[in-house]
């Protein structure tokens, strides 16, 4: 499987994966997208960079190729190439697999995404979370 930050001419294919896999995320504006391709496109994660790390705004793994390890080994290798530590908010019923993929609760959040949260929490109960190296758990 290969790994790689997507260009920015190439975010077509990115928006073409999202709806051919009927997912509701698109390419966000300033973010950079990763994806794992193995010839297509079978996963892609968004990264908004944000107080020395980045957030991450989304990742989508193929059904068909759910629990392969794609989502933790393409967050993996992004993270080793933007550097920093990576927060996500994630529903509670996603908090076991980004635990198994090197996240804990995030005791702290930068200011940006402390306010976001509040905002995001009136309507939804989100959880916070941070993976501050690869590799950590």
């Amino acid at each position: 499987m290969e790994f790689s930050e997507l260009p920015s001419c190439a975010r077509p294919l990115l928006d073409k994966f999202y709806k051919s896999q009927r997912s509701p995320m698109r390419s966000a504006g300033n973010a950079r997208w990763w994806v794992a391709r193995e010839g297509d496109i079978v996963a892609a994660a968004n990264f908004m960079p944000i107080a020395g790390g980045h957030w991450l705004t989304g990742l989508h793994v193929a059904v068909e190729r759910r629990n392969e390890g794609c989502g933790s080994s393409l967050i993996s290798k992004a993270q080793e190439a933007l550097g920093g530590p990576v927060w996500l908010f994630c529903a509670p019923e996603l908090h076991d697999f980004y635990k198994r993929s090197g996240f804990e609760d995030a005791t702290s959040l930068p200011m940006e995404l402390a306010q976001r949260l509040e905002r995001y929490r009136a309507s939804k109960h989100l959880l916070a979370l941070v993976r501050l190296k690869v590799g950590a758990s």
